[in-house]
């Protein structure tokens, strides 16, 4: 076990890295929009909201291949990953199809939401720019959870890494004009964003054509005839992995577009507060995607106990990293909300708010892990239903009657606080519901593996 350990550690940070440079896009977004403008800073934390919803949703559906292909690679059946792949690219095509159609016609859910008119033009804009963006967002997604199935993440990490540079003075010039160039505002992010993805999906494609890393897989081969099968197997594990990532995203990144009829200063605050959240979810995704890479591999050798005792070993880890990091925060929060703004009212909001953040946090780290792990046992119904119950039906319903129709004789609080205190509690009981769920999958499997060995 020591060395499992060490190699979740070393494929967990080395997929970490990536998934930080990542969501340092956000980051410099949100700094640079922050500091262009309040409005500015507001438009962005709508429009990143619907975006974010569509492309996790659509990226859920892909990630969730992991499995298959890390089974695949234990089981030493290397070219039946290369067809595999290529069947992939249907789904991918599809799913940036169904992506952009949303992203284009965002009208209905602002109304719904009730987004401030005046925003609804550059928010539009916004999402025009990121359905651009969005098919080589997840074919390079695609790359990515190849590599990761592989336990080779280093390329993908230092392609990240290495965008960041590219992504930043790009934000920078659109957004505040450069060279004749106008100013864009939160639109000039976008447009960085697009100019990223498909570098990074062409560099990507080069390493595919030229790589020994590929060479036994056979993936650049003639793109087969759809095989129905086998993509009706993706869409029973992909698609309601994806539907479950959909709700518990939308479940958060809703709430910014019902916090946006607060005002600008609570968007802001609300906008600091979940990219701080996305930064440190980073962390227990990054432990769930190595571990589930490695307890996959496992399960295609036919060693299910060592399959167990590797999930076990990675859900101690993120407990443990989980709760030290919220300690860091909370002690942190009013340096780290810094930061982002200069605005008195904006930090006062935020710094109260990021004390729900610690907690929301342990909960969202643990029920993240329990959520790839038991993909790789086959079960996605069951987290979907438990997402659509607890999150919509109770985190977010519960954050609503908090802040604009009272709950239990209280008055409406009128806060970004009240989606933050329904979310955690609902959160809370998620993660222990998968828990729960996680240790009767590793139960079940280890005695079938018993009762065949008999």
């Amino acid at each position: 076990m020591p060395s499992e350990r060490a190699q979740v550690a070393r494929h967990a940070a080395t997929v970490l890295a990536g998934q930080l440079a990542v969501m340092a896009f956000g980051v410099t977004d949100t700094i640079v929009a922050g500091r262009h403008a309040p409005a500015s800073l507001a438009a962005l934390s709508i429009g990143s909201a619907v975006y974010v919803s569509v492309y996790v949703a659509l990226m859920g559906i892909l990630q969730a291949l992991l499995p298959v292909w890390a089974e695949q690679r234990g089981a030493g059946e290397t070219t039946a990953i290369g067809r595999s792949v290529r069947q992939a690219l249907y789904l991918c095509a599809l799913a940036s199809l169904l992506g952009m159609a949303v992203l284009l016609s965002p009208g209905a859910i602002l109304r719904w939401t009730e987004v401030p008119a005046d925003l609804r033009a550059e928010v539009g804009r916004y999402l025009t720019v990121l359905a651009a963006a969005l098919p080589p967002a997840l074919a390079f997604r695609l790359y990515t959870t190849l590599n990761q199935a592989l336990g080779r993440p280093q390329l993908v990490t230092w392609l990240q890494v290495g965008s960041l540079l590219v992504k930043i003075p790009l934000s920078i010039a659109f957004t505040f004009g450069f060279a004749g160039l106008p100013a864009q505002g939160a639109v000039g992010c976008a447009w960085a964003t697009l100019v990223v993805n498909y570098l990074l999906l062409a560099i990507a494609i080069g390493l595919v054509r030229s790589s020994s890393l590929y060479a036994r897989l056979a993936l650049w081969r003639r793109l087969e005839r759809p095989d129905r099968a086998q993509i009706a197997r993706f869409a029973r594990l992909g698609v309601p992995a994806g539907l479950a990532v959909m709700v518990e995203v939308t479940s958060f990144t809703l709430m910014a577009l019902f916090i946006a009829r607060q005002g600008t200063v609570a968007a802001a605050a609300h906008q600091i507060a979940a990219n701080l959240t996305a930064v440190l979810y980073m962390v227990p995704l990054s432990l769930a995607i190595a571990t589930s890479a490695r307890v996959s591999y496992w399960r295609g050798s036919g060693d299910e106990a060592l399959a167990r005792q590797v999930a076990w070993m990675g859900f101690r880890m993120a407990g443990a990293i989980a709760l030290a990091l919220s300690a860091l925060l909370y002690a942190a929060r009013a340096s780290l909300a810094s930061l982002y703004t200069a605005s008195a009212d904006v930090l006062a909001m935020a710094f109260g708010l990021l004390a729900w953040v610690a907690l929301y946090h342990v909960a969202d780290a643990l029920q993240t892990f329990c959520a790839f792990v038991l993909r790789c046992y086959g079960i996605t119904i069951a987290p979907l239903s438990t997402y659509c119950v607890l999150l919509w039906g109770a985190g977010l319903p519960a954050g609503y009657a908090l802040a604009y129709t009272g709950f239990a004789g209280r008055e409406p609080l009128h806060s970004p606080a009240a989606f933050w205190i329904g979310g955690a509690l609902a959160l809370v009981v998620t993660a222990a519901v998968f828990t729960a769920m996680l240790a009767l999958a590793l139960g079940k499997a280890g005695s079938a593996a018993r009762a065949a060995g008999r």
